[in-house]
């Protein structure tokens, strides 16, 4: 990662990174005055004690600090634990303990009494403050002798580990992905390469940075490629066209949820059209969906609206994010509801009892095998004799199968389909098929426990507004469309699902949340 930065800074002499004006001033650092801010805070890091392999933690929403601090841990050798700034005390402890985190970074303005704090009190953790803006003051303590030691002599290896962060488990606590500067680097290259990305491009970050797809996906494609990227403290639909427009953005990456909200807030008055977005035409090339599927309905409104490529890819935190992504036009055609092919990596489908792989439309488990896949589970040795078999593959717990001509369609998590009475039914099914009732603005199917079957069907809802449906509306609308057995036996109609911090819908969490028991 050093290396690239070093590279980018010496190749492309223009802007890298713009700040529109939130907090501070508008502001624009150039590749040349970014990687001087990255050598600066390094050697305070030097100077502090931190070595090779100690664990930073960090704390920082996005903006223009969290990439100069992240740069400068990695180009000492040591590591990067980014966390999310809406976890509780009680996940603060679990990774900070999970990680041995040396030190924890935070905002100079975070509330003094703030759960980040407590838990660092509690482990006897040193907390490091940085004030943002066009040059990052950090507060560092000492953590020991440090020595006379140069940024300059600090030269990381390839396999040494760059970025920690957590997956979460449906049966477990979160396990720790491990990833290295070859997989990083690995990755960046691949998604650079799949979408032909070059220092004419500009892309906006709406993903926050403490996720692979707002840090990867985006922002180091971008950056490692000589593009330029606009950096908002958070996605905000009321701005996200106006700023598109003002600094001339070529593509973006979200997640459906995301593409959604800026869909409704185009419906035009009569509700049955969208309003073109207030930019130039021409002016994107494409946009990418990625982190959970993109139901056909969705794609096909995004596609009418923008006139440009819609290109739904696969990922995963393991994999350093991108596996698999539709190809630009020259390349290859889109294909609706598939996350595309395998994009310099091994993919197969491989068969869930035995090591071996399937042929071509025969569902099994997703497996890939790559330069971009995590060597394995932070001191999880069980995890990784699960997830990993004895040739090698990754195990991803995801179903699906290749097409003849090498695209990849997901049909499911493995331990999220439902099996009713020997009949497994997918969620990704059902879910589109539901998006594609007129009045329908979100819903998730999952599976409910039942006595005669084993599991039965059943499924969530929201309603677009100034619409009223009904159970009966939605049960006659999905046996119109899907087998008898695929039909929901109860169907909940809400205003709202719980999300992750990165919007996305967990069909877990929102199964348990409406199948617990009322009190």
């Amino acid at each position: 990662m050093k290396e690239l930065l070093s590279h980018s800074a010496k190749v492309f002499q223009k802007e890298a990174i713009v700040v529109p004006e939130e907090k501070h001033p508008e502001f624009v650092v150039s590749y040349e005055q970014f990687q001087r801010e990255v050598e600066k805070i390094s050697q305070s890091l030097l100077n502090s004690g931190i070595s090779k392999g100690d664990v930073i933690s960090m704390v920082l929403p996005n903006n223009y600090s969290y990439l100069a601090l992240f740069f400068a841990v990695v180009s000492i050798r040591a590591i990067i634990s980014p966390l999310n700034p809406a976890y509780k005390l009680s996940d603060y402890l679990y990774y900070l303990k999970d990680t041995s985190s040396k030190a924890i970074i935070l905002p100079d303005d975070i509330p003094r009494n703030d759960d980040s704090i407590e838990a660092a009190a509690q482990l006897k953790i040193p907390v490091w403050f940085v004030k943002d803006g066009q040059s990052v003051e950090l507060d560092t303590g000492s953590l020991g002798s440090a020595g006379n030691i140069n940024p300059g002599s600090v030269n990381p290896e390839p396999s040494d580990i760059a970025l920690l962060l957590h997956t979460s488990g449906t049966t477990s606590l979160p396990k720790g992905v491990p990833l290295t500067h070859l997989n990083l680097t690995t990755n960046i290259k691949n998604i650079s390469q799949t979408y032909d990305l070059s220092s004419k491009d500009i892309t906006i970050i709406v993903m926050p940075l403490f996720h692979v797809h707002g840090l990867l996906g985006a922002t180091f494609s971008t950056l490692l490629t000589g593009g330029t990227i606009v950096l908002p403290l958070r996605f905000s639909a009321t701005t996200f066209w106006p700023q598109v427009k003002q600094y001339q953005v070529t593509w973006y990456t979200a997640v459906p949820t995301i593409h959604q909200i800026l869909l409704l807030r185009a419906l035009s008055k009569d509700q049955t059209t969208h309003d073109p977005p207030p930019i130039s035409p021409g002016q994107l090339r494409f946009i990418r969906s990625c982190s959970s599927s993109l139901a056909p309905i969705i794609y096909q409104q995004l596609v009418n609206w923008l006139g440009v490529p819609v290109l739904e890819a696969y990922a995963m935190t393991e994999a350093s994010h991108q596996m698999a992504s539709n190809p630009l036009p020259i390349r290859g055609i889109a294909k609706v509801g598939s996350v595309g092919r395998a994009t310099n990596i091994e993919l197969t489908i491989r068969d869930l009892k035995e090591d071996i792989s399937l042929e071509s439309t025969q569902k099994g488990e997703i497996c890939i095998r790559g330069a971009n896949v995590t060597p394995g589970y932070w001191n999880r040795p069980d995890a990784n004799a699960s997830t990993f078999t004895p040739t090698g593959w990754f195990r991803t717990g995801d179903e699906g199968y290749l097409d003849a001509d090498g695209y990849l369609f997901i049909t499911g998590r493995i331990k999220e389909l439902i099996n009713r009475g020997g009949e497994k039914i997918s969620p990704l099914e059902l879910d589109g098929v539901l998006l594609s009732h007129p009045k329908v603005k979100d819903a998730v199917a999952f599976a409910a426990p039942d006595e005669k079957y084993g599991e039965q069907v059943n499924c969530a809802v929201t309603v677009k507004e100034g619409e009223t449906v009904t159970e009966k509306d939605i049960m006659d609308y999905v046996a119109s469309k899907l087998s008898t057995f695929k039909v929901p036996t109860k169907v909940f109609i809400c205003t709202e699902f719980p999300r992750t911090a990165t919007g996305k819908i967990q069909r877990r969490i929102v199964a348990e949340f409406f199948l617990k028991p009322k009190v």
